[in-house]
């Protein structure tokens, strides 16, 4: 068995970057060292005052300590994991841009009145999951012990689970709708005959081979090929190790 230091040396390097800060964010928090006010999302500061650091900051602050804390950075630990290790290995910047996009998008809907959002990461971490479910939606996941249900449903199960348990419904939905865009985009749409509209940018292959984050590309200069459909949409059938 691994230690917890080998456990998250092994991690790729996008998921486990944005978990690490996302934990580092809530620490400070927790210690007193700024409120978060100071790195929401409010519309007004960014335009008016010109923070447009806000636009960033938003989305590494998942909440205090708390159950639903330990939630977010599991799934992020997991699902996260589980899809740059899975359809996107050795695709760092195609994994780097789908989240790149998700938060652009995410902006965009929260600018949207009724569904403004203070904080973006549980939304991006909703995005996340809801990518996953389609690329993996026959694993079996347990919910709490009490039912078992194919991943394709787990995002409509956790947003269930959070209005019960008096959870914002709006963040959980922006994770869906983000995540449905992305995969319609770049899967579903193509696999109609359609021409994937959401290539990697150039600069994105740029900047990972620049920092050497993640495996090597092997042309950056050469357009990405088109991904792979997920297993819902393709003949294969995949299944993961729960």
């Amino acid at each position: 068995m691994s230690s917890p230091a080998e456990f998250y040396a092994s991690l790729p390097p996008i998921s486990k970057a944005y978990g690490t800060i996302c934990l580092l964010a809530t620490t400070a928090f927790q210690l007193g060292l700024y409120h978060p006010v100071h790195i929401a999302l409010i519309y007004e500061y960014v335009f008016k005052h010109f923070q447009v650091w806000r636009l960033i900051t938003n989305f590494f602050f998942l909440g205090k300590f708390s159950i639903n804390f330990g939630i977010r950075l599991l799934m992020i630990a997991r699902y996260g994991v589980q899809l740059e290790k899975g359809p996107f290995e050795r695709r760092t910047a195609d994994f780097l841009w789908m989240m790149i996009f998700g938060a652009l998008t995410l902006l965009v809907l929260s600018a949207i009145p009724g569904l403004t959002s203070p904080f973006l990461g549980i939304s991006l971490v909703f995005m996340l999951l809801y990518v996953w479910s389609r690329e993996f939606p026959n694993a079996n996941i347990n919910i709490y012990g009490l039912v078992t249900l194919k991943a394709f449903y787990l995002p409509w199960a956790m947003l269930a689970l959070d209005v019960i348990f008096g959870s914002p419904l709006v963040p959980d939905l922006l994770g869906i709708l983000a995540g449905h865009l992305y995969y319609f985009l770049t899967v579903l749409h193509p696999l109609a005959g359609g021409k994937n509209m959401l290539r990697t940018p150039y600069w994105v292959h740029k900047l990972v081979a620049k920092w050497r984050i993640g495996a090597p590309a092997v042309n950056t200069r050469a357009a990405p090929a088109d991904r792979g459909t997920g297993v819902a949409f393709s003949g294969r059938s995949h299944r993961l190790s729960q």
